[in-house]
Parts: structure tokens; sequence; C-alpha cells
């Protein structure tokens, strides 16, 4: 904090020598950089910006221009006020001299019994200098703080205190849309700083990297840099900052960037580390290094149920903001958070634009509602089909119950309510699904269908859609019908040509099961 006019009328020597402010209150607020006796009537071309001079008036001019002129002089070079020993040239300042300092704000202060201006300056010094120490041991307190939590990559719960605990006051940090993200009580009610926060912050410009807002006692500092800045930090203060406190506050937003990219530098080296790991053990679940590795990772295999998933992020416009890749990581992310308030080991990865985690439980562990639990985590906030493998008893079966989930989802045509599918649940199209990389299994699909698509390219006939919507409605064909908007005659029509075509009977059941089978082998293999 700096020694202001007022600090140094209200000091012991010169209140004993009965100091009062004659004129100039309006500068009382004014830091004094340090003072100087002096009897010259030039003398501010020999001071600097924040000197206080200490004067007896005796080679003061006489009129009341000149006095205006000397006041003038002294307010040009911005010092800080003028101290005049009443005795030796005057009795009471002149009024002249009063007017001028003033109409100008400059501090006048008459002293109206003798004063040592040696024990004046002496004491103003000793200020001065024990100021700069406090400054300098809480420059090194904030050094020292924000260095440690920087080393400790501490997060912002723990950098938030350190702000609140060396300002003494309430500290918030927003995200770059003016939400709070969180936030540390001062000595006023909190309530009343947050209200309205996102209106009032949005108001506040921020052109370079601090500012003050006198008008909410806001001191504003941006989190990061200007092109990638995430959000901003906020101390509520009752008065304008000295430099020590927009040093700390930007130390402290420098530690909340250093976090973040720690952050960022963790989780990519975690996604690749687990990446490698759920690869390698689909390759080779027997292999030690790879399971040892996966125990050092976090994921115990020994003694442990082993279940395998398989996400899938559901985009709605792949033309959107984030598109596939932002929602693969924000479903990892999401994953993790899970596995993490579950206390659930897991690896966590992205293969092939699939979300792939790798669960490790004790055996105890009722899986199903594990799984259920963390899947319904994820959802709640991201559109995901979540397919699970069995558990794996030993460590030899991961890569059958990862392979599982991923058949798994792969099998899901429709999402519904159910937070995971599991094979029981996706049936044939299960079995298929399994299948479906084998040569001879879509070369059936294909030589079953042959006919049907080569005659309806040849006449438009959407044979195999009446096929397909038969196949989907055993029970009725009306309902049949319905499903593709077609009355009961053209759709009786198309099924009897698709019978001459097929030279087949529909209503065989063996028929039936072959086009059945065709159909869902077409659907997994093209994803229609």
């Amino acid at each position: 904090m700096a020694v202001t006019v007022a600090d140094v009328v209200g000091m012991p020597v010169l209140r004993r020598s009965g100091a009062r402010v004659v004129a100039g209150h309006a500068g009382l607020g004014r830091d004094v950089r340090w003072a100087h006796a002096a009897e010259l009537v030039d003398i501010a071309s020999l001071l600097r910006e924040g000197d206080l001079l200490l004067s007896t008036g005796i080679a003061m001019p006489d009129t009341g221009d000149e006095l205006r002129a000397f006041a003038t002089s002294l307010q040009d070079i911005r010092a800080a006020g003028v101290v005049i020993e009443l005795g030796r040239r005057w009795q009471e300042l002149p009024p002249a001299l009063v007017a001028g300092c003033d109409d100008l704000g400059l501090p006048l202060v008459a002293v109206s019994r003798e004063v040592g201006f040696a024990a004046v300056t002496q004491a103003i010094g000793e200020r001065i200098l024990a100021e700069q120490l406090a400054e300098l041991r809480q420059a090194q307190r904030v050094h020292e703080t924000f260095t440690s939590l920087s080393i400790a990559e501490a997060g912002p719960e723990a950098i938030l205190e350190a702000v609140q605990r060396l300002s003494g006051a309430a500290v918030v940090i927003e995200g770059e849309q003016h939400q709070v993200l969180d936030y540390r009580s001062g000595p006023d009610d909190i309530g009343g700083v947050l209200a309205d926060w996102s209106t009032r912050s949005a108001a506040v410009r921020l052109e370079g990297r601090t500012t003050w807002d006198e008008d909410n006692g806001w001191l504003v500092t941006r989190v990061g840099r200007r092109e990638r800045g995430w959000g901003r930090l906020v101390v509520h203060l009752a008065t304008p900052p000295s430099e020590g406190m927009i040093a700390m506050a930007e130390r402290a937003a420098a530690a909340l960037a250093l976090h973040r990219l720690h952050d960022r530098q963790r989780d990519s080296a975690v996604r690749r580390t687990h990446h490698e790991l759920i690869v390698g053990l689909l390759a080779d679940p027997n292999d030690p290094d790879l399971l040892r590795r996966s125990e050092l990772a976090g994921m115990p295999s020994a003694g442990r149920t082993l279940v395998g998933l398989s996400l899938r992020p559901l985009v709605e416009r792949p033309t959107g903001s984030t598109g596939r890749t932002g929602r693969v990581d924000e479903v990892i992310a999401a994953t993790v958070h899970a596995a993490q308030e579950a206390r659930v080991p897991a690896l966590v990865c992205d293969v092939e634009g699939d979300v792939r985690a790798l669960l490790s439980l004790p055996p105890t562990a009722d899986v199903d509602r594990v799984v259920d639990d963390l899947a319904a985590h994820v959802c709640r906030r991201h559109r995901a089909v979540v397919g699970a493998g069995r558990p794996a008893l030993r460590a030899a079966d991961i890569d059958r119950t990862l392979r599982e989930a991923q058949h798994v989802v792969e099998s899901v045509r429709t999402v519904d309510a159910r937070p995971v599918h599991r094979l029981e649940d996706v049936h044939l199209r299960g079995l298929l699904a399994l299948l479906a990389s084998d040569d001879r299994v879509r070369l059936f699909s294909e030589r079953e269908l042959e006919q049907l698509r080569r005659h309806d390219t040849e006449h438009d006939a959407q044979l195999l859609e009446a096929v397909r919507a038969l196949l989907l409605h055993p029970t009725s064909k009306s309902a049949a019908a319905g499903s593709i908007h077609l009355s009961r005659p053209v759709f009786y029509d198309r099924l009897a040509r698709a019978e001459q075509v097929l030279g087949r009977d529909l209503d065989d059941p063996d028929v039936r099961s072959s086009l059945h089978v065709a159909l869902l082998v077409d659907e997994i293999t093209t994803g229609g």
C-alpha cells in the first residue's frame, strides 16, 4: 500500500507541530514518493512526481499571481503537496496561495509550531520503506504460494482458496459465457456479489490482460491467452487494487491456465496409454506385459470381474458445431467421470469412432447394476448407444467381452429406453453381427436379394421394400402395407410380383427366414 498525503499529515511528528490541511483536500489521497526540504521559488524543476515539498516560505514570491504560478508549477509536475511551517515568513498562509492550491486540488498543509524537516523526512522515508518492505514480503508470499501450487499442479479449488486468503476478498472464476464456475466468499454477503452475475459480467470489457471495474468493484483478469482464453478470474474489492493485488490476480490466472494445460497433457497421455492397452488386449489378452501395464494404469485384472463396454455417440446433426469427433471426446470425458464417481477402475479410449471401455469390478459386485448406473450417468448428458459384453472372470477373456460389446452396439438398430444393450437383447441380429465379417455370410445375403434388387433397378418396382415390410410385420399384411403407405391391393400385387421374380412362396417359413436373415446382414454390413 502506498503512503498518501493524508497518511503524512497524520504522522505524530506533524500532529505534534499542529499540522492542518488548509487547501487541496481533494488531493489528500495522492501518493507520496519522497519528501524534500527546499527554499527555492523555482524548485518545481528539481522535483519529481509524488514528491512532497517542505518549506518555511522564505523564498516564495510576494504577489498573488506569482503565488498562483508557484502552485501551478508544482501541480504541473504532479507533486504530492506542500507543507509550510508558519512563523518564519507568514503567520497565516496568503489567501492567493490557499485559493490557488484549492483550485488545483494540490494539498497545502500549514504547520503552526516549529518542526524539524529532517525528522519529517526521516519519518516519511521510514514509512515509505516499511510499506515497500511489506509489499516485497507480500509479493514474496504470493510468489511462493503460486509457485508451490504450480509445482503441485493444484486444481482450481486450491487456487481460489489461495486468492481468497491472500486478498481477504470474494473471488469468482467464470467461464467464457460468463457463467460462474466456482467461487469463494469474502467478508460481504456472497449473494450480493453473485446477483445477476452473467449480465453484469458481460458488460465488463477486458481489452488488455487485467482491468479494474469501478462500478462493480471487480478486479478482472483473463485466464489463458486472448485467443484461447476460457474464462476470467474476478476479485471483489472495496477499493481500487494495488499493484501487488493486480500481480496476485494475474499469478492466480496463470496458475489456473497452467492447471488446464497440465490437465490436457495428462488427458492426452492417459488416452494414448488406454488406447494402446485396449488395442493390445484385443489382440492378445494373455500378454503379461500388457496386463502389468494395465495394472500400473489403475486397471487390475487378477481376481476381478472384467466387463467390456462400447458407447456409440448419436449425432443428430452431423454438420453441428461439435461433430462426431467432438461428441466422442465428450462421451469419453463423461465415461471417465462416471467411472471415477463409481470408483470403478477403467480403461477408456476412442477406437475407430466408438468409445471403448474395460471395467474392473470386485468379484462380489452386482455387475449389471454397476454397468447400468454408469451408462445412465453418461446418457443423462450425451445421447449414445451403450453395449456391454458378458463379464469375463479371467484376463484371457478380455478380448471376448470387448468384442461382444462392440458387436452389440453394431447390432442395435433402434434406440430405446434401456441404458445398456447386451447380447440377449439383440437376438438374431447380434449373432449376425458376430458373423458379418465372414465372406460366406455376405455372399448369402447378396444371393438371396440379388433378383429383387435387379428387378427393382430395371423396373423401379420397389418389390424389396414390400418384402421387407412383410417380414417386419409377419402377423398382419394390413399393418405391413400401412407401414410403407400403400393400399392393400397395391401391396398384395407387389408381393405377388416378388414371388414371381423369386420363384418362391413368401408364405413358406423357410423362404421368409432366409430373406429375413439376408436383410439383417445387409443392414448390418451396409449400415442401412
